[in-house]
């Protein structure tokens, strides 16, 4: 199966995404959940332990700085379904301006992040990865700041695992979301638009509205 730009943007378009069983297995698979995995974007919780590390402001956030880099941290566990067609497909797809990532630092040292495909105002989260303590939750706290200033009124996060519920997310029936998602087709967005992004600025726009 070869997961050409076109083929895998048609795919989001009719709520479908493709995975593979390994890293090693070469064959893709679609995957159609019943129940699907959303990010209100005005329910995110920030927790007092999050909110107390993200204000120490020991990390630097960019968006689209290392894409590649985000995939194989990603990738870089035991049990993984990015594969390496998967993972030039996202890259193709990133330079078509169709993917993209938000980074978190340290110095040089990238130690957390996130990535996902954008079409209209819907942002389809495909995974993230952590190599300090809460790295990919003060990703994700940026990313739905980013989604919320930008125009972005769906954020799909595919599965909802205990991790995502914690911080807010919440699981809806399959038709449900393909409801959603078409009207998020219809809207446009910006992710890659200039904004603030200061961590006591993303804090106080969370808190204002979870």
């Amino acid at each position: 199966m070869t997961l050409a730009p076109e083929l895998l943007l048609h795919g989001y378009s009719i709520g479908i995404f493709p995975m593979a069983e390994h890293r090693d297995d070469p064959d893709v698979f679609w995957v159609d959940p019943m129940r699907r995995g959303v990010f209100p974007l005005d329910s995110f919780h920030l927790s007092r332990s999050l909110a107390r590390r993200m204000r120490r402001g020991d990390y630097q956030v960019s968006i689209d700085r290392d894409f590649a880099g985000v995939v194989d941290g990603c990738a870089d566990r035991a049990e993984t379904w990015i594969n390496p067609e998967i993972r030039a497909s996202y890259l193709a797809l990133h330079r078509l301006g169709h993917a993209h990532s938000l980074e978190i630092w340290d110095g040089t040292q990238l130690i957390g992040g996130v990535y996902g495909v954008v079409l209209g105002a819907a942002f389809f989260g495909e995974s993230m990865f952590s190599r300090r303590t809460d790295a990919s939750k003060i990703a994700l706290a940026h990313l739905v700041d980013r989604l919320r200033q930008t125009g972005f009124t769906l954020f799909d996060t595919q599965f909802l695992t205990a991790h995502l519920a914690s911080l807010g997310a919440v699981e809806i029936p399959r038709a449900e979301y393909r409801r959603r998602l078409e009207r998020a087709l219809d809207g446009s967005a910006d992710f890659s638009a200039v904004i603030e992004q200061s961590p006591q600025g993303v804090i106080q726009r969370i808190t204002q509205t979870s």
